[in-house]
């Protein structure tokens, strides 16, 4: 399968892991829901999920790929401020998590990036 045709099938799987790991291990992700959010936390972590999911699904379908590759990157700019929580929160913990906290925020930009590149390489195909 050559890489153009896999970059789509990775983005997507790592969306669904993502997305399942919301329900599998769902307090994790409730830590890092900004407070200034209304309502549960927990709605926020399983909707986030829900939208992992739903966005591997439309990557992963030729049909609905340039749009759901372009909403994923739009998703990755929207989870960045939870990103920012995490490594504020985190500053006090021993270094192996604070680094982990922290070079999540970087890659955010290789993931908006892949996304974009998903969308404009699956335009136009059946």
């Amino acid at each position: 399968m050559p890489r153009s045709e896999r970059s789509p099938l990775l983005l997507a799987g790592l969306l669904a892991a993502a997305g399942a790991a919301h329900f599998a291990v769902p307090r994790q992700f409730d830590a890092i829901v900004p407070k200034s959010l209304p309502g549960s936390r927990r709605t926020w972590t399983y909707a986030s999920g829900v939208a992992e999911l739903a966005l591997a699904a439309g990557i992963a379908s030729r049909r609905t790929r340039p749009v759901a590759a372009k909403a994923a990157a739009a998703f990755f700019v929207g989870v960045f401020p939870a990103n920012v929580k995490m490594a504020v929160d985190w500053r006090h913990r021993p270094a192996p998590q604070r680094t982990a906290a922290l070079a999540r925020l970087p890659l955010q930009v290789p993931l908006v990036l892949w996304a974009r590149g998903v969308a404009r390489g699956g335009e136009g195909r059946s």
